[in-house]
């Protein structure tokens, strides 16, 4: 680890800053993306404060933990190409798989954005319980396959093949697969611009 980010480098600049931006949208805390990439948790605040600069193995492990490349860590300008494409086989695009569920993340992580689209595969049985994101932020859940439950502030629905739900995500919510089989859905989080951490 070099020293504090040099104002006056506007790329070390860029990777202190680019980093907590990414933690933030993702809605992690600190802890999380440390279990994430293995670099401590001090670390980390340090680097986000701008206190101290990754070295390039700790930079290369952040940016694995968000699913890009050191290139498109250290690179937040905008795609020379104008159609962006994430391929089915690409493992950097999975944000999760356990025994409940998958989700594959099918916007570009690269982007700075207010919107992300997901596609979900809930094992049968399966739940996914999420803490509140940010303050107005909102979900939008179609379902492709199966039987899903949403619960969002204490108010449930059910949803089948082709239903959409929309709800507040800025309290605890969860996805529940209430049917026999796997069930497939996509879906989308919306983030108020600018909107502090709940």
């Amino acid at each position: 680890m070099s020293g504090a980010c040099d104002e006056t480098d506007p790329l070390n600049q860029q990777v202190c800053d680019r980093v907590k931006s990414l933690r933030k949208k993702h809605n992690w805390t600190l802890e999380q993306l440390a279990s994430l990439c293995g670099v401590s948790r001090s670390m980390l605040s340090q680097i986000e404060r701008g206190l101290a600069n990754p070295t390039l193995g700790v930079a290369f492990r952040i940016a694995q933990a968000f699913g890009l490349s050191l290139a498109d860590l250290v690179d937040s300008s905008p795609s020379t190409t104008r159609i962006d494409v994430i391929r089915a086989a690409d493992h950097n695009y999975l944000f999760r798989d356990d025994s409940d569920c998958r989700i594959r993340t099918l916007s570009p992580l690269h982007l700075e954005k207010e919107t992300e689209f997901y596609e979900l595969v809930i094992k049968a049985n399966g739940i996914l319980e999420s803490s509140p994101h940010f303050q107005g932020a909102r979900e939008f859940l179609t379902v492709q396959k199966g039987n899903l439950k949403v619960t969002a502030n204490n108010e449930t629905t059910e949803l089948s093949r082709g239903d959409s739900a929309h709800y507040p995500a800025d309290v605890s919510h969860k996805i529940e697969n209430i049917g026999r089989g796997e069930a497939v859905a996509f879906l989308v989080n919306i983030y108020e611009r600018n909107s502090p951490a709940k």
